[in-house]
């Protein structure tokens, strides 16, 4: 291959160490040498994928909260707007449960257009307050994201590659969720790690022996040969 492909990583389940938690250092290298652009696209809040970016030394690019924020390296969009997001949370409390992350609640604190809730609540209230306010919850599982039904990852990455200038139809895609299912729909070639859930396993190109960060580095290795 005369050159390394476009890029689309998640984080959790996907450049995590092999226990699921924590980057893998591993990744740093490979993604700072990528002489093609990497869009991160994740669940978590607009901040963290920003971070990421700035630790391993690659431009940010990057779509979050599970497409709610896109960063372009220029301009910022919002796709949605956190207020219902934070009103089911407010009912959900007010019910009698909770977020499940402590007072300081760091998931949450810098997250701009939906609200994450911890896999150990309750779902089944969540979903039905959600309802009430015309709001979706995806089970990422890392978390229960209360969001706005519209945006999604792949649309952020398409608004992404119109302004960096690449084709989607080249790009390698790697993740390992139900919300990376919009993203494996728009590249070219897309990628499960073995952790994968069934609906990323479904809509990806093929199903990888390893999982978590193993996947992935055998991924970026394969490609790289022009496999």
């Amino acid at each position: 291959m005369d050159s390394d492909p476009p890029l689309v990583l998640d984080i959790d389940g996907t450049l995590t160490r092999p226990d699921g938690w924590g980057i893998d250092p591993r990744v740093f290298d490979p993604l700072r040498k990528w002489d093609a652009p990497v869009v991160v696209a994740t669940g978590k809040a607009f901040p963290y994928p920003v971070s990421l970016c700035h630790f391993v030394g690659i431009p940010e690019l990057v779509v979050a909260e599970n497409g709610g924020v896109v960063y372009t390296g220029d301009d910022v969009f919002f796709t949605a707007d956190r207020e219902a997001a934070q009103a089911v949370a407010e009912e959900y409390r007010a019910a009698g449960y909770d977020l499940g992350w402590g007072d300081e609640d760091t998931v949450n604190r810098w997250r701009e257009t939906e609200i994450a809730v911890s896999l150990d609540q309750p779902v089944e209230p969540l979903r039905e307050i959600a309802a009430d306010y015309g709001l979706e919850v995806i089970d990422t599982g890392y978390a229960f994201h209360v969001k706005d039904a519209e945006p999604n990852k792949g649309d952020g990455i398409e608004r992404i590659a119109a302004h960096v200038g690449f084709d989607l139809a080249d790009a390698v895609a790697v993740g390992d969720s139900i919300n990376d299912v919009s993203t494996f729909e728009r590249v070219g070639r897309s990628f499960a790690v073995a952790n994968a859930d069934e609906a990323a396993t479904t809509a990806a190109d093929e199903l990888l022996e390893d999982a978590h960060a193993d996947g992935t580095l055998a991924v970026l290795e394969r490609v790289r040969r022009g496999e």
